[in-house]
Order: C-alpha cells, then sequence, then structure tokens
C-alpha cells in the first residue's frame, strides 16, 4: 500500500495572538484539507496542533493507521522535538536541558501518543517557498486565523 502524505503548518498574527492552524493529506489522489484556530495563542503551539489534528485524523480511520506517514512540516520546533528532544525532555521529567518546564507539555504529550501509535518519518520543507502543499496549509493558517481579527 502507498505512503500517506501529511503537510502541516501553524502560525499566529503576533505571538502570542490570533492563531490558525492547517493540514493537508494526501491519500493517493485524495486529498483531505482540515484546519482550525485559537482567539488568543502562539505560533509553536499552532505548529503543534496542526500535526496533532493530522496524526488524529490518520488514527481515526481504518484505512489509513495501518500505512506509512511522511509528515512534512516548516517547524524544525515540531520535527526535531518529536523525532530528538522529547527523548530528554521525558527522562527529564519535562525539563529541558536548562531544567526549566517542557513549554507546550500539553500538546507535546498529545503528540508524542500519536507519535507511538504510527509508522511516522519526519521530514522538513522550507516554509514560504512555493511547495504546494505547504503553501496550501499556510492559506488555510490564515484563513482561521482571519476569523479571529
Amino acid at each position: 500500500m502507498n505512503n500517506l502524505v501529511i503537510y502541516t503548518d501553524g502560525g499566529c498574527s503576533g505571538n502570542p495572538g490570533p492563531g490558525g492552524w492547517g493540514t493537508v493529506i494526501i491519500d493517493g489522489t485524495n486529498i483531505t484539507k482540515l484546519s482550525g484556530g485559537e482567539k488568543q495563542t502562539t505560533n509553536n503551539r499552532m505548529e503543534l496542533s496542526a500535526a496533532i489534528n493530522a496524526l488524529d485524523a490518520v488514527v481515526k480511520n481504518t484505512g489509513w493507521r495501518n500505512r506509512h506517514v511522511e509528515v512534512y512540516s516548516d517547524s524544525q520546533y515540531v520535527k526535531n522535538g518529536i523525532t530528538s528532544w522529547i527523548k530528554n525532555w521525558k527522562k527529564n521529567g519535562w525539563k529541558t536541558a536548562a531544567k526549566k518546564p517542557v513549554l507546550n507539555q500539553d500538546l507535546w504529550i498529545a503528540l508524542d501518543n500519536l507519535y507511538n501509535q504510527l509508522d511516522i518519518e519526519w521530514k522538513w520543507v522550507k516554509g514560504h517557498a512555493g511547495v504546494e502543499y505547504n503553501e496550501i496549509c499556510d492559506q488555510l493558517c490564515k484563513m482561521e486565523m482571519d476569523k479571529f481579527q
């Protein structure tokens, strides 16, 4: 069976400020777009929310959940956090190397739970560089942010 491909993006107007997230799930020729937002949030929370909502949709879809998933994010924070940093955060009781509480711990726990249920390969993509599905995610983010302006 072919890979499931996901693009995610999140952002906000001001940081903190009104935020939005968007994701595109590509299953062969079928495309699913999801988006949402919050009135007062941060860019990093929206980046994490995009990934969480995309992976939650995969877990809940019986046709998707057992497939290899490629997740493309323009957020090094999300990619590095879930593939590398989180191991030490958990080992250190959700403290950073500087012994400070990990920001957005609630979202990291949710993302980690979903990540551990799936076969995921995380990839970084340059934002605002003309990558078609990343640009669509960015448009979804802006559409959600505009709801709070």
